[in-house]
């Protein structure tokens, strides 16, 4: 197995490589003191300071992250909700419900955008309203919805079905079962699956560009209408913060559960 070791090794070394090179160049790009994406003069953190001073750039991050926390909260909740129904079911019923939760996840996101533009303009004609932050919204929450029922779901497989009957045994009644046990148990697959629904709800562009209307943009479709302008720094700095904050978040994450997996051993 030895003679594997070095060749397994330079895979993994040009796959990752190949994954974060292009995270790399945006953070150059980002100290970059020219205002270019090719030219590299000098180094400085004007661009840094910029972002805050666009009024553009700052609306929108600020519009991505109430969507995506909104999204993502309200999304946790349905599929919470929606996976233990499914749950209940038994047999050809369960797979069908499972089948049709995983159809959003499946279908290309410019069907789904588009179908959705034409869904909500066809509402629009009737209710008298414009395309903005309510579609938008309505659009990442049903999208992010299928994520939490397919991180839920195998939860509740895992979890023992005469838990529940024990806590009212004794003495819980239905609703304290359910908090004080179900949701506990379920409580990882909640939290992938909300940090799942906002990554994914700050990412998206394609199911945004449908249903934003003209007078509302979230980051994503603000970085896509800069690249027709000079404001590659700008832009390449405000996705380094992102990056740094995600990757934070990521290792607090990792070091919380290395420490529980190490107390539960002890």
């Amino acid at each position: 197995m030895k003679k594997y070791r070095i060749p397994s090794k330079l895979y993994m070394l040009l796959i990752f490589l190949f994954l974060y090179a292009p995270i790399a160049v945006f953070i150059v790009l980002s100290f970059n003191e020219n205002n270019s994406a090719t030219n590299i003069e000098g180094f400085t953190f004007k661009w840094y300071a910029e972002v805050f001073r666009d009024r553009i750039l700052m609306d929108s991050l600020k519009n991505s992250l109430i969507i995506a926390s909104l999204a993502a909260l309200i999304s946790t909740i349905l599929g919470t909700v929606a996976s233990i129904g499914m749950y209940n079911f038994k047999g050809a019923p369960r797979k069908l419900f499972q089948t049709l939760s995983n159809i959003p996840i499946i279908n290309p996101e410019i069907v789904t955008g588009f179908s959705l533009m034409l869904f909500f303009t066809f509402l629009g004609n009737f209710a008298g309203f414009e395309m903005g932050f309510l579609t938008v919204l309505l659009a990442h929450i049903g999208f992010c919805t299928p994520y939490v029922i397919l991180s839920v779901t195998p939860k509740l497989r895992q979890m023992d079905d005469h838990l529940y009957d024990a806590a009212r045994d004794l003495g819980c009644n239905e609703i304290k079962a359910f908090f004080k046990v179900v949701l506990f148990e379920l409580l990882p697959g909640i939290i992938s699956g909300f940090l799942i629904s906002f990554t994914y709800s700050l990412d998206d562009f394609v199911i945004s560009y449908f249903t934003c209307g003209p007078k509302f943009q979230t980051m994503p479709i603000v970085i896509y209408n800069s690249m027709r302008r000079p404001r590659y720094p700008k832009i390449s700095a405000l996705s380094t913060m992102l990056f740094v904050v995600i990757i934070t978040i990521l290792i607090i994450v990792n070091i919380r559960d290395i420490k529980a997996s190490k107390k539960n051993k002890n």
